[in-house]
């Protein structure tokens, strides 16, 4: 009986820890570390740099505010229609697609074929997750 108490309060302990690690980050502070994480994997030069930063910066705003207008919506219980769910999908992919433009624009053609398959992992491994949850339920 006195290992058992030992071992749940000492897997208590391991869990507390571990979600105290994952500290929320501002948004300044993601895209600080995404533009580095993106110099070190696609070798930006400083120009480089000052445009992704920039383009981090609105794709954060516009998140931001996609995120309060949900949040507005769920507070208010009001549940989109078919109709609105279509045209936020369109909205997402046009916003998409402007990024990916952009970024076409911004970097060089071997730093965007990377930037595509390292955004075709990160696709892939949310996915993975998303069934991990699925199959917990």
């Amino acid at each position: 009986m006195k290992k058992l108490l030992i071992a749940a309060l000492l897997f208590v302990g391991i869990a507390g820890f571990a979600q105290d690690r994952r500290e929320k980050l501002t948004p300044e502070q993601r895209n600080e570390k995404q533009l580095q994480k993106l110099t070190s994997e696609l070798n930006l030069d400083a120009s480089q740099q000052s445009q992704v930063k920039q383009l981090l910066a609105e794709r954060s705003a516009k998140a931001e505010k996609f995120k309060e207008a949900r949040k507005d919506r769920k507070d208010s219980n009001v549940k989109p229609t078919a109709e609105e769910k279509a045209a936020f999908k369109k909205q997402m992919e046009d916003e998409a697609t402007a990024n990916d433009a952009k970024m076409k624009s911004i970097l060089k053609a071997d730093q965007y074929t990377k930037w595509k398959t390292l955004q075709e992992e990160k696709k892939d491994k949310m996915r993975d997750k998303m069934k991990e949850r699925k199959e917990k339920i």
